[in-house]
């Protein structure tokens, strides 16, 4: 077999090494994954790699990625592997594994027949505007008065999701804060005017917004009567995500997650939430972790997403538009116009709805962020306007 030497992520630490085997659809792809070694528990810490290797793994080779809990139930034993895995992964070999400080890496080699499903959208580029998450409970932060910590958060999020092969790219929209808290109700009566203005400033088709519900600080967990020893407690972590199409503002994808970690800090110390030794604690590791897993999950959510733009300038028979060279955009596309608009059922809910027309351009004029595109005809478009959806077609 020959080895080629495909990507080195240096954000994650990891590198990918493709070999192929007879069958000419199975690839060999080895990982690297990490994890902390936390309370002395290094069995916890293997799994925890093993995991995370199998999922860079799969993100890599094109894999659609939920959650590796339904892909995997492993851990190591007696220096022995013992995965069972489901459709993609055929075998699994274990390379090496080392423990350096209170890290675990573990390197393995799977044989993938990535089964990526087929997405017209996947050849082009989506961006993702992730926005301050909102502390719900704000006095929750008054033990070592992490007051910004929703906004550090929201920057490590940013970092772990600009780090990872996501079929979005994230822009930043964290230092502007955002009430959110009707935009994770049942109900469809929030305002289409923050989307607006978040998709405007951000040149982002989709939002990412999120709410922290709890930081509650939970029981001691040493004993009264060590007197010697600093007080520890547990404290919650438990945040809301959901991701709108700005463009439609429809709501796609919404899920909620939590954990919990040490808090190793006095009472009364104030800490640097943007530091190294909060994200280095067991409660900032748990944060991390959540935020991994959110990066796999909208891995998996925005695969198949389309990459549609808005109209921000009208003369005769030219528009331009904020789509360009970033998102995938060529010389010459020929793409479609739509109107969008809501339709109102029985109970009064507002439903999306979008109307294709018959109007097509081509682009003339090439940017980085925007374009230029002339009607196909090079007649005056009938009927359209400003923030008007423009549709890019099925393939190249």
């Amino acid at each position: 077999m020959k080895n080629k030497t495909i990507a080195s992520l240096k954000g994650l630490g990891l590198a990918f090494t493709i070999l192929f085997s007879n069958n000419s659809l199975a690839q060999w792809f080895e990982s690297t994954g990490h994890a902390v070694v936390k309370n002395g528990d290094t069995s916890q810490a293997k799994s925890a790699a093993i995991k995370d290797a199998i999922t860079q793994a799969l993100v890599f080779s094109g894999a659609r990625v939920s959650s590796v809990q339904t892909l995997v139930d492993g851990v190591l034993t007696q220096d022995q592997l013992k995965i069972s895995s489901h459709g993609e992964i055929q075998k699994i070999e274990l390379i090496s594994e080392d423990r350096h400080n209170d890290t675990y890496a573990i390197t393995l080699r799977l044989d993938i027949f990535a089964q990526a499903e087929e997405c017209p959208a996947n050849q082009y580029t989506k961006f993702i505007a992730v926005t301050q998450s909102q502390l719900a409970n704000r006095e929750q932060a008054r033990m070592g008065q992490i007051f910004d910590v929703n906004k550090a958060i929201s920057e490590h999020l940013y970092a772990s999701l600009g780090n990872t092969q996501m079929a979005a790219k994230p822009t930043a929209y964290y230092n502007m804060p955002a009430r959110v808290d009707h935009f994770f109700t049942q109900q469809y009566d929030y305002s289409n005017a923050l989307l607006e203005e978040i998709t405007s400033r951000s040149n982002s088709q989709y939002v990412l917004l999120s709410r922290i519900r709890d930081l509650s600080v939970n029981h001691k967990i040493n004993n009264d009567y060590a007197f010697w020893q600093d007080d520890s407690f547990k404290r919650a972590y438990k945040v809301d995500y959901v991701l709108f199409d700005g463009t439609t503002y429809e709501k796609l994808w919404q899920k909620s997650y939590q954990t919990e970690g040490i808090w190793p800090y006095k009472k009364t110390e104030i800490i640097d939430v943007y530091s190294d030794r909060f994200w280095a604690t067991d409660y900032g590791q748990a944060i991390s972790d959540i935020n991994q897993t959110l990066t796999y999950d909208l891995q998996a959510a925005m695969a198949c997403l389309p990459t549609q733009g808005k109209i921000l300038h009208i003369e005769n028979d030219r528009l331009i538009i904020n789509l360009g060279k970033a998102h995938g955009l060529e010389q010459g596309e020929v793409l479609n116009i739509a109107h969008h608009n809501y339709l109102t059922d029985a109970q009064g809910n507002k439903l999306p709805h979008k109307i294709t027309t018959l109007n097509q351009v081509k682009v003339t004029q090439l940017y980085q962020q925007s374009a230029v595109a002339m009607s196909i005809d090079k007649q005056p478009l009938p009927n359209i306007q400003i923030n008007d959806i423009v549709e890019l077609a099925a393939s190249k």
